[in-house]
């Protein structure tokens, strides 16, 4: 036989079904959540999923504040960042970022389970998240999953 009945499928950016997703993240466990939410963000659920190509969908999730981390991860675990002079090393638990903006802690969790390439950082910005249950993307008419 000289030709093959299946033919493999890479998508392109013009192949590509962007869908738009809500998450609730009440009462859900930060990173089974964002583990979940970073691999619809690649395209990993998809039966086209190419890792070179941007074929995730777009995420909304809301109830960022009503998040939940085991065990002590609230007051012990410790994001580290740099202002960039001597002695500039800061510290924060995820308690003080949730009084602040309780979105960040999702962001950095999802952002950490991406790839650190140019093609991560674009799949990044397919991310949206909100502290309540109000968003503003009801204009794309976005499906509501349960993870």
């Amino acid at each position: 036989m000289d030709t093959l009945s299946y033919k493999t499928i890479s998508a392109n950016k013009q192949t590509v079904e962007k869908n738009w997703l809500v998450v609730d993240a009440k009462d859900k466990v930060l990173g089974r959540l964002c583990s979940q939410v970073a691999s619809i963000l690649r395209g990993k659920t998809k039966t086209n999923f190419t890792p070179h190509v941007d074929c995730g969908d777009n995420v909304v999730i809301i109830n960022a504040e009503k998040i939940k981390l085991t065990g002590k991860k609230m007051t012990d675990k410790q994001y580290i960042r740099h202002t960039g002079h001597p002695g500039g090393q800061r510290f924060a638990t995820p308690r003080e970022l949730m009084e602040k903006d309780p979105r960040k802690v999702v962001e950095y969790a999802v952002k950490g389970m991406l790839p650190k390439t140019r093609l991560g950082r674009k799949q990044f910005t397919n991310l949206y998240v909100y502290a309540g249950t109000e968003h503003p993307h009801q204009a794309q008419q976005p499906t509501a999953i349960e993870l």
